[in-house]
């Protein structure tokens, strides 16, 4: 049973599950690592600030894969690898070192026993503008649907990736509470899309836009408390 006039939940990831700076960290540092052993001149030439700096220039030059956050690290990679041998063989093992460390994450305390309250009550959908793999990270069996981004081809805050949430959930988007931490990418982009848009703000931030979320938290423990007073409601 689920609240009345809420039938599904969207979650955003990074930052909303998980913190995702360390996960990035961690992540860089293994690409350093990769690039010290297989290629010593280059890594000679590109620490992590300065890969971390090309990175950035790389998205600003390419505002056409704003939703697509693999192919901007490829390129990357390929622009301080071009010169090797073997150039196609070196930007996949450099690419997985990174992605393997990116996908090690470490959830917020309150993030798995949300998940296993909401799973059992509400499909649940993950929409995310980054390219984590909830298959690697262990959480894929919580969500019906996996709605990123670069396979969409338009990031948050635009309506597609939300269009294509409820159509996965096979939901009216009305019916669907879309979860996030960022004010912009999840919740203008979860109410201009029509849902019941839910600000996670664990940092106590004050809200900054005229337009204000339906719901605003400070722990995902809020979430399941607000959504356990509404099913109460409707029982009595």
């Amino acid at each position: 049973m689920s609240a009345p006039g809420i039938r599904g939940i969207t979650l955003d990831l990074d930052d909303t599950l998980w913190p995702i700076w360390p996960s990035i960290q961690r992540a860089e540092a293994a690409l350093d690592d990769y690039l010290r052993v297989n290629a010593p001149t280059v890594h000679g030439q590109w620490g992590i600030e300065r890969l971390r700096a090309l990175r950035d220039e790389i998205a600003d030059a390419h505002p056409e894969l704003a939703h697509d956050f693999t192919a901007q690290r490829k390129i990357t990679l390929r622009h301080i690898l071009e010169l090797e041998p073997d150039v196609d063989t070196l930007v996949e093992g450099a690419f997985h070192a990174f992605y393997d460390a990116r996908n090690e994450v470490t959830l917020y305390d309150d993030a798995m026993p949300a998940l296993h309250w909401l799973g059992e009550r509400y499909p649940l959908a993950s929409v995310t503008n980054g390219n984590a793999d909830l298959v690697r990270i262990g959480l894929d069996q919580h969500f019906v649907a996996r709605i990123g981004a670069r396979e969409v081809g338009h990031a948050k805050p635009h309506k597609a990736i939300f269009d294509v949430a409820a159509e996965a959930l096979g939901l009216a988007h009305a019916e669907i509470a879309h979860v996030g931490d960022d004010p912009v990418m999840d919740v203008l982009g979860a109410l201009e899309a029509g849902m019941f848009a839910v600000w996670l703000n664990r940092d106590g931030k004050p809200w900054p836009h005229a337009d204000r979320p339906n719901l605003e938290i400070a722990h995902l423990g809020e979430l399941v408390a607000y959504l356990t007073d509404r099913l109460e409601q409707e029982r009595s």
